[in-house]
């Protein structure tokens, strides 16, 4: 008889509309992580049900949120933004793992290439996506217009 691995203290699930209020709080408390009014809830709940099963959140055993990121695509690019993990939780995986679910869904959508964002002044930000292999584009210019 094979022996059980220990229980992880953490696991993941698709984000739902449900979890939209708790982790809109969580993303306010998070340092590096900038909310605008494209975060309401309802732009968020119309986000999630255009990009079903795309994003993700990370719950401990008491089902605290300690994790979050939201995921979608445009069609041929695949984009995450506000990935953030509670501090007591960094440095255990959890923002790699959330990202791999990510890409994974992505994948299966054939969505070829990812972007995400980050604050230019945003150093623990680079260094993260750096260690997983993501580079810097030198020859763009991100450009918006309030609408």
């Amino acid at each position: 008889m094979r022996k059980a691995g220990p229980i992880p203290d953490y696991r993941f699930q698709p984000m739902e509309k449900g979890d939209l209020p708790e982790v809109i709080q969580f993303w306010q408390r998070m340092e590096g992580i900038g909310l605008s009014e494209s975060d309401s809830y309802s732009a968020l709940s119309f986000y999630l049900q255009r990009n079903p099963g795309l994003s993700w959140v990370a719950r401990n055993r008491d089902r605290d949120l300690i994790g979050a990121v939201l995921c979608g695509h445009d069609g041929r690019r695949g984009y995450l933004h506000h990935l953030a993990v509670a501090p007591d939780w960094r440095r255990k995986g959890i923002g790699r793992a959330l990202v791999d679910r990510c890409l994974s869904s992505l994948r299966e959508l054939k969505i070829l290439k990812c972007n995400v964002f980050l604050f230019s002044h945003n150093p623990e930000g680079e260094a993260f996506w750096g260690g997983m292999g993501w580079k810097g584009r030198e020859d763009l210019v991100l450009m918006q217009r309030v609408l």
